[in-house]
């Protein structure tokens, strides 16, 4: 029974047998494709959700990224590199090929890099707000960050929301020692950020008549009713661009011979479908502060009993926004640049979408250099 089987799929033809194999692993055996989350790091700090990584030194004179020979910087500079996530991602999404590896390419550039995983909240976490992650999370994992490290001034990665954790904790902390930012794609008007911003505006105008006639209030609702599962960031991201999203589903299907192009279509997929939980409290501060009242596109937020403001911020700054992302748009970012009171900023427009500014295909070749040549300038 075995031999006829054997033969019956020898008949089958090589261009065939293929298709049919590389489609059986994408669909059974996806995990085993992912090439994402392959540079090795240590956890130096877990508080049972929140975990600490501190990535090693390449061991290697040069590494390909994209296709390209990079030397490894052996001399590595003074200040420690901190990249600060947003949450609903997991943390693929920064070492997300062999080559193209965010952290991989800081550290070949000779950066001490730490990343901040703020792990998976469940529904016991639904009360986190940005007070618990700006206030409580961010002091208590630099701390760690300066006594591993054995040195106070830091540079502080922030993409997306992890731009406004960023901005906000140093902000109202008036840490001395951040001595750089860098913030992207980060929404700061979120009203002028196209389409969707005028959305925003849109539900403005109704939440300030619901202000005026009602006692009802967002901040008021147990938190627990807007805890957002993992599978409804994913489908809420990929509603941004759903013509994108299902074509490339069918190019994986036309490509289907193509044995890297399955491997490299698992493992966006592994960053992509698997994104994790908004706690509630959090989904109230978005709402309330970030896109219906739009806060720090006049310059400052309220933070539980304190404000913050952005002009309290004078470290050196380098802020971005992707060209084609239609999330968080450049005039939305812009604003940043009015309210800093740093002397030492620049804003750039950079190849790419809310995704691709951090980890896309021009990636290496555009933003990753102009960040690790500014930062280089100020990290000794």
């Amino acid at each position: 029974m075995t031999s006829l089987f054997s033969k019956s799929v020898k008949m089958i033809p090589k261009p065939t047998r293929r298709i049919l194999n590389n489609a059986s692993d994408r669909l059974f055996r996806a995990r085993d494709l992912v090439l994402a989350d392959q540079t090795p790091y240590e956890i130096i700090h877990d508080n049972g959700l929140v975990k600490l990584r501190h990535y090693f030194p390449l061991s290697e004179d040069t590494i390909t990224l994209d296709g390209q020979p990079l030397p490894v910087n052996k001399k590595t500079h003074k200040t420690p590199l901190v990249i600060v996530p947003p949450l609903a991602v997991n943390m693929l999404i920064y070492d997300l090929f062999p080559d193209r590896s965010l952290v991989k390419y800081f550290l070949a550039r000779g950066f001490d890099v730490y990343l901040i995983d703020w792990g998976m909240p469940t529904r016991k976490h639904a009360h986190y707000n940005l007070v618990t992650y700006v206030c409580e999370l961010m002091p208590e994992f630099l701390a760690k960050i300066r006594e591993h490290s054995g040195q106070r001034q830091l540079s502080l990665h922030g993409w997306s929301m992890g731009g406004v954790f960023t901005l906000c904790y140093t902000a109202l902390t008036h840490d001395p020692d951040i001595r750089n930012l860098v913030i992207l794609g980060t929404p700061i008007n979120s009203h002028a950020s196209g389409a969707i911003g005028k959305v925003y505006q849109f539900i403005e105008r109704r939440a300030e008549w619901v202000r005026q006639n009602t006692g009802f209030r967002i901040h008021n609702l147990n938190p627990q009713w807007l805890h957002t599962p993992g599978w409804i960031n994913v489908v809420s991201f990929k509603m941004t661009n759903p013509i994108g999203s299902l074509m490339g589903y069918w190019e994986l299907v036309v490509k289907l011979a193509d044995r890297q192009f399955v491997i490299n279509h698992a493992t966006t997929s592994a960053f992509l479908d698997k994104m994790v939980a908004y706690p509630g409290g959090i989904v109230q501060d978005m709402m309330v502060r970030i896109w219906i009242d739009n806060e720090l596109a006049k310059g400052y937020m309220q933070l539980g009993n304190s404000e913050v403001r952005l002009s309290d911020i004078q470290s050196a700054l380098f802020a971005a926004a992707g060209k084609s992302d239609n999330m968080v748009t450049k005039a939305a970012v812009e604003t940043l640049m009015e309210h800093v009171s740093s002397k030492d900023k620049i804003f750039e427009v950079v190849a790419g979408g809310h995704m691709g500014i951090l980890s896309g295909s021009k990636a290496p070749q555009d933003v990753w250099p102009k960040v690790a040549n500014w930062l280089a300038e100020r990290s000794n």
